[in-house]
């Protein structure tokens, strides 16, 4: 079993941390991961994504063509990645940002205000944590335990741990939303 994801968005919206959550949930759940994050030249606002294989069986490269599922926060991330999913993938879509659907008819959209929902609950920064619930729930690849425990690990560690409460939010409304 093999699932691939691509995290993709402009620099500054959580996805190389996104991606890097679901790698060490994968790692907690027993599985192998490579994650390979991907920064475009500018650190904010400019063009970041990163990949995530995760799999029963060790992993040749960490390298992902054509994904299993993928996240697009923003308009070009959907753009750029849409046609490379795999037939019968799955797509989570920021619809906060992005108000066109999906091109493809063999995929699975799954359009999820990250944004807004991520603003209803009081931090308009954990945008990326509704998303990455939601892409959990939608693939079914790891225990939304095993996604807590990764960012409690990396999140705990800053601002006293204030930073857990409120993405564990988010990940719930993700995970509700699909």
């Amino acid at each position: 079993m093999d699932s691939t994801f691509i995290f993709a968005g402009f620099g500054g919206q959580g996805v190389i941390l996104a991606g890097k959550l679901l790698a060490e949930a994968g790692m907690y759940h027993g599985l192998h991961v490579t994650w390979l994050p991907s920064y475009g030249p500018e650190m904010r606002g400019g063009t970041a994504n990163c990949t995530v294989v995760l799999s029963d069986e060790p992993i040749g490269s960490p390298v992902v063509d054509n994904p299993t599922a993928l996240v697009a926060m923003n308009l070009p991330s959907l753009e750029k990645f849409e046609k490379a999913v795999t037939e019968a993938g799955t797509v989570v879509v920021n619809s906060s940002l992005i108000s066109r659907g999906i091109e493809r008819k063999d995929l699975k959209a799954l359009p999820v205000p990250a944004n807004d929902m991520a603003v209803s609950l009081g931090n308009a920064r954990v945008a990326n944590m509704v998303a990455l619930g939601a892409v959990v729930r939608a693939t079914g690849i790891v225990p939304l335990d095993a996604v807590k425990k990764a960012m409690a690990g990396v999140l705990g560690k800053k601002d006293g741990g204030k930073l857990v409460k409120v993405n564990e939010q988010a990940l719930d409304a993700g995970y509700n939303a699909v």
